[in-house]
This record gives C-alpha cells, structure tokens and sequence, in this order.
C-alpha cells in the first residue's frame, strides 16, 4: 500500500518540548541517509482508553505449533529473541479512507499490548515501489492508483499535504525509538521478506506486523504474523498452527495457491476468470500432491494430474499463472542490510507521551480546520 493522501491540518508548536530517554533511531531511504528533524513533543500523559485486550495466542509465547517438528524445537523456538517488523503503510487507513487517526490508534495498541519493549523496525513503501510489477501486468494495484487521482483532485496541494503526513508519522515513530527504513523503488513488502531472512539468520523469532496478506508466504516455525483486527479492536496473532489449521497444507504452498486464486484486492486475476470451474478446492487438491506451482506446472506438461478441465487449463495457462507467481512472490533481494542495533530492546518510556501529543495535536488541527471552514462560510 501506499500512504496517499490526509485531510490537510495545522500543527501548532505550542505543545512541544524535548521528550527524555529518546534514541532517535534515523530513517533510512535510498540512498540511505540519516534524517534528524524530529518533533519536539510535551510531557503529557495519555492512559489508554481501550478495554479490548490484544488477543495474546499461547503461541507466540511458546514458538508455533511444529509443522511436523519435535518438542524440542517448540521449546528451542520459544527462547529465542522476537523481533517485529510493522508494515506502516496499510495502519494509515481507516477502510480505504487514508486516516492519521487510525495511524494514531493501532501503533498506540500495538506498543502498549503487543511489541512492548521488543525491538521493531518499521517499514514504508519506498517512491515508485509498484512499477516493476505494474509493468508485468498493469492491473496490479490499479484500484488504488486510481484513488490517488481522485485524491489529488481533491485538494490544492497534495503533494506538501502528503509530505507533511509523512513526516508527521516520521516523528512519531523515530521519538518511540523505532528505527524506519524506507527504499527508493522498492515496496515495503519486499523490504520485509529481505530483513525477515537475515533476522532468522542471527537465531531470532520475526513477527510481522501487517494485514497484508502476502506475508503469509513467509509463515514457517519462526516466523508469524500479527494482524489488526477493526471488527474487535485489537491486534491478533496468526501463527503456522493457524494457517495449517485453515488451509490444511504446507504454508510454502501459499504464494502457489493464491496465483492460482488470484488476488482481487491487488488487481490480480486468478485462473478462475478464464476458467470458472478451477476454484479453491481444486487448486488446494492439487497443490497438496504436487507442493509448488512450478512442480505442478511442469508435471501437468507430461501426464494427466486431474480432470480434463483442470489439465487443459494448466497447459493453456501456464504462462498467465506464471506472471502471477512473479508479480505475487515477494523479493528477498532488496539491497538492504540489518544493523546491529535495530535489534536492540526498544525504550518504550516515551510512548504515552509521544502518542498523546500526537493526538492531541491532532485534535487541535480539526477543531482549526472547523473554524476556518465555518468563517468562509459565513
């Protein structure tokens, strides 16, 4: 996803004052640089206003249920170190209305009941992240695309509106000690499944935090998911257990089923538009006897693996299923390395105090822009 386009607003500097104990983690973008200008926020305190606890799987504290592993690799998970990685991009939005508000309320439920003082690095979606894969098929996130136009219509001037929304959320984030990286032609996505790898090389556990659900193609013993959830207002786990669980097959079989099934949200047709009859079932079925795509693919070329329907459609379509494990894969070779210190535990002293001004800076820029609106009304 993409951080779009905000309801403009006015911050005042009448709450800032320098915040204790903050690190300032920098921003990397590519060519990456540190950047500094950070918000100086005032000692408020903010208790948190929501009853609805994170909803905490045994798993995660535990290590994953093993997929065909012993005990002991249970427990060897269970010791080792979390890291999480949040996804900043789709926490921006509030369904599909883009909403610092909504920014504002899962980061603040995420530190408080689920990261606490573990180590997280964030991740945005770099300038031009998309292109590569809109060139291999257009369609891909075009939806989106076309939202952004008509949010550029909107308003005067989008772009400083959007720059300043990010440098908001910037602040926000550098003042809770989080470091944010963010790479010049590169989806958020990609970032992540690069980092994820070189964070389970070191021997540490990875939560990524995102409701996006191509992440599920990284699922394995070390590696979950935590998901916000609107419907209860919290953050929620989901672990290998719980994918083996819903789908009833190996999760690296994941990025091979959704290229069959497509993916509506992303602009990616799945067979089925070409090939009605060729549905979940079908597709789980064989997936589950072949384990990949490819292997699927590459056998169907010899000999029969199901019924007529499906065969033809596999030899017809290979190219199209193709280009869809190309655009869905996520890459893991981002040019992108961890630092040492991003994986340190995260001082979370300032959190309260950073959210709270947050929202209270917030707050003031509506009650602002109420005003502005009533006087040109009258």
């Amino acid at each position: 996803m993409e951080i779009q386009q905000f309801p403009p607003f006015t911050i005042t500097p009448r709450h800032f004052h320098p915040i204790p104990n903050s690190t300032h983690h920098p921003v990397l973008v590519s060519p990456l640089k540190q950047q500094r200008n950070l918000l100086k926020l005032s000692p408020l305190f903010c208790s948190s206003s929501h009853s609805h606890p994170v909803m905490q799987d045994p798993i995660l504290q535990q290590g994953n249920e093993p997929f065909g592993k012993s005990r002991d690799t249970h427990y060897k998970n269970s010791r080792k170190k979390r890291v999480f990685f949040l996804d900043v991009n789709p926490i921006c939005y509030k369904g599909s209305i883009p909403s610092l508000q909504s920014f504002a309320h899962w980061i603040s439920l995420f530190f408080s009941q689920v990261s606490l003082t573990d180590p997280v690095i964030a991740v945005i979606d770099g300038e031009r992240g998309n292109e590569y894969r809109r060139q291999l098929l257009p369609s891909y996130k075009a939806s989106r695309r076309k939202y952004w136009h008509q949010l550029q219509g909107a308003v005067k001037s989008p772009r400083s509106t959007i720059e300043r929304s990010h440098r908001l959320i910037l602040d926000v984030l550098q003042n809770c000690n989080v470091p944010v990286v963010k790479i010049e032609s590169h989806e958020a996505d990609d970032v992540i499944a690069t980092l994820v790898e070189q964070v389970i090389q070191r021997g540490h556990r990875v939560v990524v935090a995102s409701p996006d659900k191509d992440f599920k193609q990284l699922i394995s013993d070390d590696v979950q998911i935590v998901m916000p959830v609107p419907k209860f207002n919290r953050w929620s786990f989901y672990t290998l257990k719980h994918y083996v669980a819903q789908y009833n097959c190996d999760p690296r079989s994941d990025l091979s089923l959704r290229c069959i099934l497509g993916d509506e949200v992303d602009g990616v047709p799945g067979i089925q538009h070409v090939v009605p009859g060729f549905g979940r079932k079908t597709a789980l079925k064989l997936l589950k006897k072949h384990g990949t795509l490819e292997n699927l693919l590459n056998a169907a070329s010899v000999r029969s693996v199901g019924r007529q329907y499906a065969q033809d459609a596999l030899i017809k379509y290979a190219d199209y299923l193709r280009r869809n494990y190309e655009v869905l894969s996520l890459k893991r070779d981002v040019s992108i390395h961890i630092e040492e210190q991003w994986l340190n535990e995260r001082d979370a002293r300032n959190d309260s105090l950073v959210l709270s001004n947050f929202l209270t800076s917030l707050k003031d820029s509506r009650n602002l822009n109420s005003q502005n609106r009533s006087h040109s009304i009258g």
